[in-house]
């Protein structure tokens, strides 16, 4: 006799034949179309992170890295340069398609940084507006919000892969095209 938190054998075959069925009737009704849905994630993702790397630079390194020491992190100087870099450098290789897999780790640890350190006392939302004057608008402090979807899009370019024109692409074209 089999005890209730067990399960049965074959019902764990016919859930695995089900899933892959339905992963077949999707395939089919999209036609083959939704790896291309990685490179609006890609583009986006990838000149978000560059934008804001740029944003610390142009703003001076040594501010973003006051923010670091106000924020205790240890050795500000170090990882406030390390992290410009991570996404700089790791904003285009999204963009391009290039060592997703490898830049999302530690573009995650950015961001997962930032939500617990800066934006979650803010709550969820990226947008908080405060009030119009004849300047225009006036926002509040960003939520955790975009924290978030930058991390479900590394997520899924992880998961799902980086998609057509990407730079690895073209690289495994060059070397199956050498070896015949």
């Amino acid at each position: 006799m089999r005890n209730s938190c067990e399960s049965d054998p074959r019902e764990e075959e016919n859930v695995s034949v089900n899933s892959i069925a339905m992963m077949d009737v999707e395939r089919q009704r999209f036609g083959g179309t939704a790896h291309w849905a990685a490179i609006p994630l890609r583009l986006i993702t990838g000149y978000g992170f560059i934008a804001h790397g740029l944003a610390k630079v142009m703003n001076g390194p040594e501010h973003f890295i006051t923010i670091l020491h106000s924020l205790g992190v240890p050795a500000p100087g170090l990882i406030g340069r390390l992290t410009i870099l991570i996404e700089i450098i790791g904003g285009v290789a999204v963009l391009t398609g290039a060592f997703v897999r490898a830049f999302s780790l530690p573009m995650s640890a950015i961001l997962l940084v930032a939500m617990f350190t800066v934006h979650l006392p803010y709550g969820f939302s990226s947008i908080k507006l405060r009030a119009v004057t004849t300047a225009g608008a006036q926002f509040g402090p960003p939520g955790y919000e975009v924290d978030l979807l930058y991390l479900a899009c590394l997520a899924t370019l992880v998961l799902g892969g980086p998609g057509p024109f990407t730079i690895e692409s073209i690289v495994a074209k060059l070397r199956a095209r050498s070896r015949k």
